[in-house]
């Protein structure tokens, strides 16, 4: 049997199931949690102590990769609103279902045609990434999906949006291509705020 690996060989963040593989005993873990060593994030996965960053993002990242920062979350992110999200807005591909979370999330299933428009990442953690739509996207989806959380929020996003440094509504216009209906919605709210 080989010798378990001390905690500090572990990632930041690892699941019981990768503690079991590297011979670490599960009643260890129990034994570093009352330690207060590690810090349980939701069924089976483990943070450990002293690791800087938000444990809901940490968890949705570590349980749906590729999973992307959207709508309220998103437009919190880029200053499109004042509102703040009481869950983490999440959008997956239609394909993919989504993962049990202990972390309060709202799930949201986009086509997988459109998925990748305007989607970049960042590290929750080092090497633990996290999608995140552009203001952009983050506006046209605020339109596409108004009937979920109004008419005002969409306006609201694209008026804070024409403000920002470098944001020209004819790139705006041209992303709605991918995004017909949304197109003709777009255009009338830019006549009214220019």
């Amino acid at each position: 049997m080989p010798k378990p690996l001390p905690l500090r060989e572990l990632s930041s963040v690892f699941s019981s199931a990768d503690a079991i593989e590297s011979g670490i005993p599960k009643r260890q873990l129990y034994v570093w949690r009352d330690q207060g060593l590690i810090e349980p994030l939701g069924r089976g996965l483990f943070l450990q102590a002293g690791t800087r960053g938000d444990p809901d993002l940490i968890e949705l990242a570590a349980r749906a990769p590729g999973a992307t920062l959207c709508l309220a979350s998103a437009r919190a992110r880029h200053g499109l609103g004042d509102e703040i999200p009481g869950t983490v807005h999440l959008a997956l591909d239609r394909t993919r279902r989504p993962p049990r979370t202990s972390a309060p999330v709202t799930w949201h299933r986009f086509d997988d045609g459109t998925f990748d428009i305007d989607r970049t990442e960042f590290d929750v953690l080092s090497g633990l990434p996290l999608g995140l739509y552009g203001a952009a996207r983050t506006v046209i989806d605020s339109f596409r999906l108004r009937h979920l959380e109004g008419q005002a929020i969409a306006i609201e996003a694209l008026r804070r949006w024409l403000t920002g440094r470098g944001n020209h509504p004819q790139a705006l216009l041209t992303m709605t291509k991918h995004f017909p209906t949304t197109t003709k919605s777009i255009r009338t709210a830019l006549e009214h705020l220019l």
